[in-house]
């Protein structure tokens, strides 16, 4: 086996998140995989959406429905990104980050506060899924980057030294060996990955 060095990358969505795997040099990147995972149990009415399926409900209720809901996606997320690091290990690679990308709003109040506010809502399903691949990272010991969905381009052509254009030509390309699908999600999911790879080899 190589151990190679290789990074992951999530974009989350509301109950399932977009996972790549990258390895290579920062120079020139390998995509290893791409899968889509599950992070919200079919079993559990609401869970795709907790804090929509919350807003009704009065408060001790709500948390509680929250809190069950948090606990699935975190074992789903866990489950499914463990098995991912040791798909790769099987296979030669030694996973050495994680990058997922986030929004850039503000820190969000408290659940009375969020379950009066309709946008607010969204807001939190959104942080509740990111930090699911978060937390599912962390229990695998992968150090974990954050970074806005937003700056992630210009984040990527700094690291990178390539201009926007170039940039997105060398992602659009690196999924050309796996065949389709290869939109938005897993354009966006492999740079972050790169972007990991990058700079755990400055550790």
């Amino acid at each position: 086996m190589n151990n190679e060095a290789a990074a992951l990358g999530f974009r989350a969505h509301s109950g399932w998140a977009v996972a790549v795997a990258v390895a290579g040099s920062p120079t020139k990147p390998v995509v290893l995989e791409r899968r889509r995972i599950v992070t919200a149990a079919a079993a559990i009415p609401g869970s795709k959406q907790p804090y929509h399926a919350a807003e009704p409900l009065d408060l001790p209720k709500a948390e509680a429905l929250i809190r069950r809901c948090r606990d699935s996606s975190n074992r789903l997320a866990e489950s499914s990104v463990s098995d991912i690091v040791a798909q790769l290990a099987r296979k030669g690679y030694r996973v050495a980050g994680a990058a997922i990308l986030f929004a850039s709003g503000r820190p969000l109040p408290d659940l009375a506060a969020i379950l009066r506010s309709h946008p607010l809502l969204h807001t939190a399903e959104g942080e509740f899924f990111r930090e699911a691949m978060v937390r599912a990272s962390e229990h695998c010991s992968l150090p974990v980057t954050r970074i806005k969905e937003r700056e992630i381009w210009d984040r990527g052509a700094a690291m990178f030294h390539l201009d926007s254009a170039n940039l997105q030509r060398r992602i659009g390309e690196l999924g050309r060996s796996l065949g389709p699908p290869w939109r938005q999600d897993e354009k966006l999911a492999s740079l972050a990955a790169w972007i990991a790879l990058a700079e755990s080899a400055t550790l």
